[in-house]
């Protein structure tokens, strides 16, 4: 038994030893791939979203929610809008690794720059509309009409407007709507008021009109449509907007959506609006994107004031390139594996297949090497011992030694030869080695 045993620790040492170095070179390969690849992603993510009580703070604060269950912390950083949020993309500086950026907020950019700039981030896909809220008091009305209805832009004109704080889109946006309209900005009593003041300045009569863009989310909107005296602008030329503006899509604010009881609005209200992209650094993790694209799908899928259910997230509408993780969800939904897996293990998989398969294609023709190695290892153990058989023999043909001490040498060697263990598949090599020793004693004997 105890034999068998040790037959047994030898065969399995001498594959150790030889497939050892065939599975080192393996494992440094897939440690170096792990490496290059970085498959999972950073457990810190930094989401610049917008102002406080904003439809973009509201956005965010759902995808840190969705984000904990797979270990993802994500810090929201509030901004002006959607400019600023361009801005601290793009600047390599600044640790910001996603965005919400408005439609038409890039429109401005230098030509020269264009290029670089746009190439610079990648869209996620856009995830809700915009519409344009142009607020007015019903008392600043009351001189253009009986029913003290704003029915153009241009009898915005002498009004005390407020167009959207620096660092938003909404200035830019509201910028070519009044040049469409050929509104000049001196004609205007213009004001950069941030969202709180502007709707505080407009509740106190300080403003007659302002400019919001911003999901119905926002609370502003939800509050401002049931204030007495504060009315909302009715797009008529909605569609011309669209034609004209390519980041513009007509929508529908339909009646009774606010409040069915109250009956607000009380008929359906033409708007134009533009489209929010979540947008993200170039370099950002793919699996981080990938997370992100998925979590819009579960947040904003749902149907709203002026999109139906499954609406958003798309991969539509967007100024910025989509991102090949987004476009790859878009077209065929989440990979195969995350719906079977937990997100960590699947991602590993999706992210290191194609390493893996690499490595096993080079490793196939070097596995070819090991089984004459292991049985070049197993059979030396037992034809080292025929150099000092020749030996022996070699004297006793040269006459250097006595047939009694050849014969003593010879003793040892078989003495030796019987402690040698192998596996029972190469024990015919051990029975040959102690045959050729019982030859050589035999010649001796005789001479």
């Amino acid at each position: 038994m105890a034999r068998i045993l040790r037959e047994t620790l030898v065969s399995l040492r001498e594959l150790a030893i030889a497939w050892g170095p065939f599975l080192l070179i393996g494992i440094a390969l897939l440690v170096a791939a792990y490496y290059v690849l970085d498959p999972n992603p950073p457990r810190r993510v930094v989401l610049a979203t917008g102002p406080e009580r904003s439809a973009y703070a509201e956005f965010g604060a759902r995808y840190a929610e969705d984000l904990k269950r797979f270990g993802i912390q994500v810090e929201l950083r509030a901004t002006a809008g959607a400019r600023e949020n361009l801005r601290l993309l793009r600047d390599p500086k600044e640790r910001v690794d996603l965005a919400f950026v408005q439609g038409g907020a890039s429109e401005r950019i230098p030509l020269a720059e264009e290029k670089e700039d746009t190439e610079s981030v990648v869209s996620l896909g856009s995830v809700a509309f915009e519409p344009v809220w142009l607020f007015y008091r019903a008392g600043a009305a009351k001189a253009l009409n009986r029913e003290a209805v704003l029915t153009g832009i241009p009898e915005l004109r002498g009004w005390r407007v407020n167009v959207g704080p620096r660092g938003s889109g909404t200035p830019g946006l509201t910028a070519r709507i009044l040049d469409a309209n050929q509104v000049e900005r001196e004609e205007l009593k213009r004001s950069n008021l941030g969202d709180t003041e502007a709707v505080v300045a407009l509740l106190e009569s300080k403003l007659d009109a302002l400019f919001l863009v911003s999901a119905p989310e926002s609370p502003f909107v939800q509050m401002l449509l049931y204030t007495p005296g504060i009315r909302l602008f009715e797009f008529a030329h909605a569609e011309a907007y669209a034609r004209r503006y390519r980041y513009i899509s007509p929508v529908t604010l339909p009646r009774g959506v606010a409040h069915l009881a109250l009956d607000v609005p009380s008929r359906d209200v033409p708007l134009i609006a533009t489209t929010t992209s979540l947008v993200a650094r170039e370099d950002t993790h793919p699996a981080l994107m990938q997370l992100f694209v998925q979590a819009a799908a579960r947040i904003h899928s749902g149907s709203g004031w002026i999109v139906r259910a499954g609406r958003f997230p798309s991969g539509e509408h967007s100024e910025f390139p989509l991102a090949k993780d987004a476009d790859r969800y878009y077209r065929s939904g989440p990979p195969l594996l995350q719906r079977y897996l937990p997100f960590s293990i699947a991602n590993l998989i999706d992210r290191m297949w194609v390493a893996l398969f690499s490595i096993v294609a080079v490793l196939i023709p070097v596995s070819r090497l090991v089984p004459p190695l292991y049985q070049h290892r197993v059979r030396s153990r037992v034809f080292r011992w025929y150099r000092n058989l020749r030996q022996i023999e070699q004297s006793l043909e040269r006459k250097d030694a006595s047939a009694a001490e050849l014969l003593a040498d010879l003793d040892k060697l078989e003495a030796r030869a019987a402690r040698i263990v192998v596996p029972l598949s190469y024990a015919d090599e051990l029975y040959a080695l102690r045959a050729h020793i019982n030859m050589v004693r035999q010649r001796l004997t005789r001479a």
